[in-house]
């Protein structure tokens, strides 16, 4: 393990031979050769305003919640992200009067802005490479599990150094090139913050499905909220009444100048899971799991939008549930048909064969990375890789019952003493409904049955199924929702008495924890293997390469992603690089006989009044899922865009970036101020922006 290390100290980032804008690049070591590049597409500004300065750009950048990204846009904390990203904030403060998801919501004054529970921002606030200290340790002469125990020690031992100077600060240590290098990365959290601004869902989310990761887009997909502070310190705090608003050192000027084809652009934020190093047989296994998880989220889905058509309340409670499944259910099928179209596996054997060629005449790394042993291991964990993906999409966080059936057998602490200890659940029933989530059980467990075909992977309950209830899924789990007490509000249930292993769903959640801790057995047979020869695998590539410079997959911390807006070409047609409002009148006048573009007819007269003001926009940059809502600069640092979406014919870009069509959709920051301005009157907030 040392010398795979020590290969990569040789790192040379001193060469970029390719014009390819791909690349989800750390700051802090941003390669010079990439900065180059940059200033040649036409970024105008020294690199310490990206990283470094006092103002630079990433402090106005944040994590947002973790799953998004935003960008701070005024002196009094006002931030900008994705409706999506909001969509559950939106749903959360939504009733069937007061319907901000279809009415939209404007805060007209401090007082009126919505707090929100266990959503925060976080601000980057320094990142190193931390592998030298860790190899100083014997870090690579352990096993995996020492690894990670001593992983947490030192992040342990970090962050109260961290803390001793700024107690609002916090530091993780994340692995970055498939684990061969880790670097720490220091936070400041803050933890209130509050919905200020949200246009109806029929603009944030138009187009539905229907468009979702296609190109020409009209969505106007963005929220606004606001970071609170202690009013004494100006620093982090837990929600009060008496906080105040956040006042930032710098944030992101917004533009109205706009853009041209060729214009530079620029996004920061958290992309959140890459797998670009992945060898042939990892793309092999994502192939079959996003299979499997596109055939369940879809019959999953024609259940919840069934019941959803049929109550206003129902769609309430499940729009943000149907919204999340929907986005991986469409990606999946879009990145199958990619590695397809591209035949991306085949490329990928190719480029395993170099590098075995490079390996033969070199000698390095040839007593480490074997790919027989790789095939044979990955071959080893398919039937365990498809069984657990039917597993984790049929009952992992897809229904109520399921969710405290499992719960109560892991990770939720009793309460009381002694004998009289009990588990009970938060009254959550504002989130879901007992019918929906009745029948999507019993949904689910069907085509689990038919689909698992091999015996060992069927949990016990089937048994009961098929001797008491005559096979009929479904009227076991009406059984279960109808004799359990998981669903009871206020229900207790005693872990040490006779009675707890009587309840039905309790009886249910221990045979799927039997089955969950038979796969974690199986997988943990193989996938420390996996995971090293994939680590030899990138290690093999960076060597290899180490002319050019390398970028790590994504992880959820701070990237940025430089190229510039520009169209693509399918079969000879361009796609053009920009949509404007006309094209967005044509299809809300469909909306009649068409759901995903029904609005509402102050929209369509409003969209008429806009003349050929821009909408989205497409760029060469890179993105993946958690850049949701990452600013989108010009090469002053300037804000003409929110990133929200890739597009359809490269949706293979989480394993293969494809330059010449591979882009990110952004709404134009226009856009975005035009609705706020017409449709929300927003004029205080749009007073504050341009501070």
């Amino acid at each position: 393990m040392k010398k795979l290390f020590l290969l990569l100290v040789t790192f040379q980032f001193s060469l970029l031979t390719s014009h390819a804008d791909e690349g989800m690049w750390t700051l802090y070591n941003l390669p010079n050769a990439v900065y180059e590049q940059m200033k040649g597409y036409g970024y105008q500004l020294p690199y310490e305003k990206l990283y470094q300065a006092d103002d630079a750009i990433m402090k106005a950048v944040v994590n947002f919640s973790g799953y998004c990204s935003g960008v701070v846009v005024s002196p009094d904390g006002l931030v900008f992200t994705n409706h999506h990203c909001g969509f559950e904030a939106i749903r959360s403060h939504s009733t069937v009067e007061h319907d901000y998801m279809l009415n939209g919501f404007y805060a007209k004054t401090y007082a009126d802005e919505l707090p929100n529970k266990d959503m925060f921002v976080s601000f980057m606030v320094e990142q190193k490479d931390i592998t030298d200290q860790l190899m100083a340790q014997g870090f690579d002469k352990m096993s995996n599990d020492r690894r990670s125990e001593f992983l947490d020690s030192i992040e342990n031992a970090m962050s109260k150094d961290v803390k001793a100077q700024d107690s609002t600060l916090r530091l993780e240590i994340k692995p970055f090139y498939e684990g061969n290098r880790y670097f720490a990365t220091t936070y400041r959290d803050f933890t209130d913050l509050r919905l200020v601004f949200a246009i109806p869902k029929s603009m944030g989310k138009f187009g539905g499905e229907t468009d979702n990761w296609m190109w020409p887009r009209q969505t106007c997909d963005f929220s606004v909220f606001r970071i609170y502070a202690d009013p004494k310190t100006n620093g982090p705090a837990a929600y009060s009444k008496d906080n105040v608003p956040y006042h930032p050192k710098h944030w992101a000027r917004v533009s109205d100048e706009g853009y041209q084809d060729g214009t530079f652009s620029m996004t920061m934020g958290y992309p959140g899971s890459t797998n670009r190093y992945l060898s042939s047989f990892g793309i092999k296994e994502r192939y079959e799991e996003n299979a499997i998880r596109a055939q369940i989220r879809g019959i999953k889905q024609e259940v919840m939008k069934r019941h959803m058509d049929a109550s206003e309340a129902v769609r309430i409670k499940y729009d943000s549930k149907y919204a999340q499944s929907s986005n991986y259910w469409k990606n999946s099928l879009g990145m199958n048909k990619c590695i397809d179209s591209i035949g991306l596996i085949q490329q990928k054997e190719l480029f395993e064969a170099k590098i075995k060629e490079w390996m033969d005449s070199t000698g390095l790394l040839m007593t480490q990375l074997n790919f027989d042993q790789m095939k044979r291991l990955y071959a080893k964990r398919l039937a365990t890789s498809k069984a657990y993906m039917y597993f984790a999409e049929t009952f992992s966080r897809t229904d109520e019952l399921s969710k405290r059936a499992l719960k109560a057998h892991n990770g939720i602490s009793p309460k009381g003493k002694g004998k009289r200890q009990y588990i009970t659940f938060d009254d959550n029933s504002e989130t879901w409904d007992y019918d929906t989530d009745r029948e999507t059980l019993g949904t689910l467990l069907k085509n689990y049955r038919e689909k698992v075909t091999d015996a060992k992977y069927l949990p016990e309950f089937y048994q009961t199924i098929d001797k008491s209830f005559g096979g009929d899924c479904q009227k076991y789990a009406d059984y279960l929702y109808s004799k359990s007490k998981v669903l009871k509000k206020g229900a207790r249930l005693y872990p040490n008495k006779k009675s707890f292993m009587k309840d039905p769903a309790i009886m249910f959640g221990l045979d799927l924890t039997e089955l969950y801790m038979n796969l974690r057995s199986e997988f943990k047979e193989v996938v420390d293997s996996i995971d090293l020869q994939e680590r030899y695998l990138c290690a093999a590539k960076l060597r290899m390469e180490e002319d050019l410079p390398h970028y790590s997959d994504a992880n959820f911390t701070m990237r940025l992603s430089y190229g510039q807006v520009k169209e693509y070409k399918l079969g000879g047609v361009s796609s053009g690089y920009q949509t404007k409002a006309p094209s967005i009148v044509k299809k809300m006048k469909m909306g009649e006989s068409f759901e995903d573009y029904k609005v509402e007819p102050e929209m369509i007269d409003l969209l008429e009044s806009a003349g050929d003001m821009p909408l989205c926009f497409l760029t060469t940059n890179d993105i993946t899922g958690g850049n949701s809502g990452s600013p989108m600069f010009d090469g002053k640092n300037r804000l003409i865009g929110l990133a929200f979406d890739g597009n359809w014919d490269s949706l293979s870009s989480d394993l293969f970036f494809d330059s010449q069509l591979a882009r990110c959709i952004g709404v134009d920051i226009r856009y975005v101020l035009f609705m706020m301005d017409k449709w929300g009157h927003a004029d205080r907030l749009i007073d504050e922006i341009k501070k």
